[in-house]
Parts: structure tokens; C-alpha cells; sequence
């Protein structure tokens, strides 16, 4: 007997997953779906991205609506409009067998005039993201007051994206008698909140254990220096000759330059975030799941939705704000049934971070090296040998191999060899030959791998009760500054004030860039702090700093300071792994992603 028919779905639906392909039920399929059958009742499911959550929710939903009525009856809210579709598209083809199904799509960046219409044609089903079926509710131009299942799918990280409010007001439109089923990959205690408001004593299936990461996927990390997070990427590609991947960055910005770098190196890469047009998202997505891209830089919100089963490595270029967020971007790798490798690039301060993923996740981090320049010379020349020895031979050249054989003539077989395999082995030598030893040792958690004498340290009077933890206020002050990510390092948030570090190359730079400045109307007063044995000696306990102004802050200093507006640079980045000017080995790729573009940088005003 099917595998499915157990679990006691109907023979079209049945039907459904033979022509689909499948044969085993995953275990969150299997523990949720006959219980979605038996019972009318409300379900938290806890499991990890790629496991088949679609399927265990989307099966029961086509068996239990009726399919001759034309009321909508069924409501999936989702995080992403790539989501959205991904799961639209699943739902119709699992119900390709049930006559006069209609699973509609309701997002944003298209026609809500034509997602009205198919609405109104009748849809038993509607997928949605909360922005665009809120704004469909107020206009009246949708109707989700008779339906009886309402799904949450990757709540955590709808919650994450701000989409609270608005949730609640779209369920406060649904009956309170209904099914509400929520699929989440971590349980914080935002996703515990709306449980406990939307939904009434909700049976919890679990596979695994809460916020654990896949069974199917290693993870690693390579400890470098701050300033040799893009080297070490480079160099994790190159030691990677077949690598498939998707590369996190924190933010925008990060995620465009990042792509743009790796571009111009000539990797074929591309940047998917929340800056591109929806047509410049599509066409990134085609081209990778194409494989024309082998490197998708993304952020968090925009990769939500990658459906894509062969991804080899995730690279954490920088570590997410939320911890369980990284639950999510390892979950990306190691799919359908495939080991996968997720890949952390962290220096020093950031170590204590892993300690706390693995906790979440109940796995431990392997600490690699990033391979050295001769290593990945030897990897890349076994890997072109690989390819040679099983590539397929094209007749085509029969004509020509008369003269290619008078040309070759005097030279040996191992001559040859040899000749053949330094085309593209002398790149890579000629690259790595004086490239130096990116691995840094942990002895010390803060120093970052700078010496104190070419550090600066500046008192800021905002902190924690000011809404920054040490991320954002980076974030703050790299995007304010102009400067790069990795030049601003050694932040530690209080309550009311903060502390950071930057080279003594930027120390004029920031002092004139914090004169006068304002936020909100408060003043942001910046200031250097004294050497640590100075305030000992003073008895200041580290609280005293030149300028003696207080940590109460907020007044103005340095007023017969003036501000150079016009010194700033446009910080690119742009770094050589080798000490010579020579560019990345990799070929140039001929696909370039449409959302390049200016990717403007955004500077709060200075002045009120």
C-alpha cells in the first residue's frame, strides 16, 4: 500500500504525489497529516526549512475544503512573495486531480485589480502576504469570513519582518471557529505570543527538538581577521571548485557590495535583496536556480522562499542579529535528503556568538583553516584533471586533429599534460603564490587582531535604552560614517552609553562627523575616551574621557570644531588576496545581475 494512502489521504490526492514523485512521507508529514485529518483542532508544528511542510499542511487543507463550493475556505499567510508563489504553485499541482480547484496568489508588485478578479472567480484557497491582504481586506476586495483554516507558515520569521499588526488584524476578519495551524522552523516567544492569542489549546508536533538545525548539514567556521572577511570568502570558493551556494549578509548594502566585488573578481554571482524591482528579484532567482549564478549573496528576508534542493554550502559572511535566525539560513543547504555545509567567516569579538548558536541548535561547530593559496592551486588542478577525464568527447574535431597532432609532434605525453593543465593552473599559482595566512588564533575574544596604538576609542552617548544592542549601533555608525564593516569593532552597548573602537585613520573623520550632530532632536555627542592605565591612575575606574563632558551627554562639543562635509569617500572595499595587483583567478561570467545598479547609501542629517 502507498506510503500516503496510510496516512489516510484520498486515491486523487494520492494520485497527486505519484505523478509528483513522491514516495516516503517526511517525519513532519507523517506526524502531521493524519492528525490534520482526524481532528478540527489548532496545531504548532516545529520544523525545520526543506523538511515538507507544504505538503503537510497543504494535503489535509485539499482533502477537508469543498471543492464545489466557491468560498474561500482556506487562508496561508506567508512571509515573502517568493514564498507565496512557491507555495501557491505546490498547492495546485497536489490538487491537479480535484476538478475546478482555484488556489489564488495575493501579494505585492502586482496587479491587485487582476488578484481581485481570480478572487472573485472563486478561490477555495488563498495564499497571502500579510501587507497585500491586509490592504485587499480594507478595500473590501477579498472576503475571509467564512473560512476554516488559516495557516502561519514560517511565523517566526514573519514576526521577525514586522508582520505582528498586521496578522492580528487579518485574523480579527476570520471566525473564530477554525483550524488554525502554525509551521514554524524556531518557537521564540514572539511565536509563543500569537499562539497563545489566535489559537485555543493547540496540539504542538515536533520534529526534532525546538530550533535545531538539520541532521543533514555540518557546520564550520573560519576565525580570521576583521579586515579578511572578503579574502577568506574568496578563498572558501576557490577550495570549492563545484560550490553551489547562498552567502548571508546582514544587511543591504553589504549584500550589494559583496556581489558587486565578487562579480568584478569574476565570479558568477548576484545579490538578491529587498532594494531590487521585482522583475531584477525574478530574474536573480531564474539564473540561479538555472545555475548560471553559482553564488547568491542575499539578505535574510529576501532569501525566505529559496526552494532550491542542490544548494551545496550556506557562507555566513556576517552572523544574523537574532541567533535563530541562523536556524533559518543553515536550513537553506542540506534539503531532500542532501548533506549540506554551512560556512561561518567571523573574527575575534564575534566567537562568543557561536557558543550561543550551538546551544540553539544542539550541534557543534567544526573550526576550520581557510585553506592556504597552494592548497587551493592542488584542488583546483585535481578538479580540472576530474572534468577532463569525464567529459564526454566531441567527434567535431575529428577533421582538426591532424594538425593538432603535427603541432604536438615533438613533445611528450607527460610535456603535454603538463602544458594543458598550466593554462589554468598558472592563474591560480601566479594568484596565491605570495598570499599569506588568513587564520587568526582566539587567545583574546576583543582585540580583532589590532594593535592598541593604531586604535582609537570614542565614548557615544546612546546605548541600550536607546534601542541598540552592538550590532545595530555598527550598522549606526558604519552607515553614518561611510565607513566600511569591518572598521568600525570593539563596541560595547550599556544602558545609556557605548564605546567603539576605530583605526586612527578615522579619528578625525568621526569627531568632525559628531559635532552638532543630531537624531530626533537629541544630540549625539561623541568623544575619545583616556587609556585604560590613565584612568586607573586617576582613580576613574575607565569612566573618565578627554573633553570633560559627562555621560549625561547630549550637550554640544567640540563647538570650534568645523565639519568637513565634503571628505567623504566612496569606501568600495575593493581588495587583492596577493600582495601583487593581479585580479581573482575566476573566469569573468557573462551573466550580471539586473539589480546591480547605484546602490545608494543613506545618511540621517546632521543638522536640524
Amino acid at each position: 500500500m502507498n506510503a500516503f494512502k496510510q496516512l489516510g489521504l484520498e486515491d486523487h490526492l494520492v494520485q497527486a504525489i505519484t505523478d509528483i514523485g513522491f514516495e516516503t512521507p517526511s517525519e513532519v508529514q507523517e506526524k502531521t497529516i493524519p492528525l490534520l485529518l482526524d481532528q478540527d483542532s489548532d496545531l504548532v508544528a516545529l520544523a525545520q526549512t526543506g523538511t515538507g511542510k507544504t505538503a503537510a499542511f497543504g494535503f489535509p487543507m485539499l482533502q477537508k475544503i469543498d471543492i464545489n463550493s466557491r468560498t474561500t475556505q482556506g487562508l496561508i499567510l506567508s512571509p515573502t512573495r517568493e514564498l507565496c508563489l512557491q507555495i501557491t504553485n505546490e498547492m495546485k499541482l497536489y490538487g491537479k486531480h480535484c476538478k475546478g480547484l482555484n488556489v489564488t496568489a495575493i501579494y505585492g508588485g502586482a496587479s491587485i485589480t487582476d488578484q481581485a478578479n481570480q478572487v472573485k472567480r472563486g478561490a477555495q484557497i488563498i495564499v497571502a502576504t500579510p501587507g497585500r491582504m491586509k490592504d485587499m481586506i480594507s478595500r473590501r476586495l477579498v472576503d475571509i469570513s467564512k473560512i476554516e483554516y488559516a495557516v502561519l507558515d514560517e511565523a517566526d520569521e514573519m514576526l521577525n519582518m514586522g508582520f505582528f499588526e498586521d496578522i492580528t488584524e487579518i485574523l480579527s476578519y476570520t471566525p473564530k471557529e477554525k483550524s488554525t495551524w502554525l509551521f514554524s522552523a524556531t518557537m521564540p516567544k514572539e511565536v509563543s505570543l500569537i499562539a497563545k492569542k489566535f489559537m485555543n489549546s493547540p496540539t504542538e508536533v515536533t520534529v526534532g527538538h525546538k530550533n535545531m538545525g538539520s541532521k543533514n548539514v555540518s557546520h564550520e567556521y573560519f576565525l580570521v581577521g576583521a579586515r579578511d572577511r572578503y579574502r577568506a570568502l574568496k578563498r572558501l570558493a576557490d577550495a570549492n571548485p563545484e560550490i553551489f551556494s547562498v552567502i548571508f549578509c546582514r544587511t543591504k548594502r553589504d549584500t550589494q557590495k559583496v556581489a558587486e566585488q565578487l562579480i568584478e573578481d569574476g565570479y558568477s554571482a548576484g545579490a538578491l535583496h529587498g532594494d531590487l524591482s521585482q522583475n531584477q528579484r525574478d530574474v536573480v532567482m531564474k539564473s540561479f536556480r538555472a545555475k548560471q549564478i553559482q553564488m547568491l549573496v542575499a539578505t535574510d528576508v529576501a532569501a525566505r522562499g529559496i526552494d532550491v534542493d542542490d544548494i551545496t554550502h550556506v557562507i555566513n559572511y556576517q552572523l544574523p542579529d537574532e541567533i535563530e535566525t541562523y536556524t533559518h539560513r543553515s536550513g537553506r543547504t542540506g534539503r531532500a535528503g542532501k548533506s549540506g555545509i554551512s560556512m561561518v567567516i567571523v573574527s575575534k569579538s564575534e566567537v562568543r556568538k557561536i557558543k550561543s548558536i550551538e546551544r540553539i541548535i544542539q550541534k557543534e561547530f567544526i573550526k576550520k583553516e581557510v585553506p592556504s593559496g597552494m592548497e587551493i592551486c592542488e584542488v583546483q588542478l585535481k578538479a580540472l584533471a576530474n572534468k577532463i577525464h569525464d567529459t564526454e568527447i566531441n567527434h567535431e574535431i575529428d577533421p582538426y586533429l591532424n594538425d593538432i597532432n603535427t603541432l604536438f609532434e615533438d613533445v611528450t605525453k607527460d610535456e603535454l599534460i603538463k602544458k594543458f593543465f598550466s593554462v589554468e593552473f598558472t592563474r591560480f599559482f601566479n594568484y596565491y603564490k605570495k598570499s599569506k595566512d588568513l587564520n587568526t588564533q582566539s587567545n583574546s575574544s576583543h582585540d580583532e587582531g589590532r594593535s592598541n596604538d593604531n586604535s582609537t576609542r570614542f565614548f557615544i552617548n546612546i546605548g541600550s535604552k536607546d534601542g541598540y544592542d552592538w550590532m545595530k549601533l555598527k550598522d549606526f555608525l558604519r552607515d553614518t560614517l561611510q565607513l566600511n564593516q569591518d572598521d568600525v569593532y570593539k563596541v560595547d552597548v550599556k544602558d545609556s552609553f557605548a564605546f567603539f573602537n576605530t583605526d586612527v585613520a578615522h579619528k578625525d573623520k568621526v569627531l568632525e562627523f559628531f559635532t552638532d550632530f543630531k537624531q530626533d532632536g537629541r544630540f549625539i555627542n561623541v568623544e575619545i575616551t583616556e587609556k585604560k592605565s590613565r584612568d586607573r591612575n586617576r582613580g576613574g575606574g575607565g569612566g573618565r574621557r578627554s573633553g570633560g563632558v559627562g555621560y549625561g551627554g547630549g550637550g554640544r562639543g567640540r563647538n570650534d570644531r568645523s565639519r568637513n562635509s565634503g571628505s567623504r569617500s566612496d569606501s568600495r572595499g575593493r581588495r587583492s588576496d596577493s600582495n601583487s595587483s593581479g585580479r581573482s583567478p575566476r573566469r569573468s561570467s557573462d551573466f550580471k545581475p539586473s539589480g546591480g545598479g547605484d546602490f545608494s547609501r543613506a545618511r540621517k542629517s546632521r543638522r536640524k
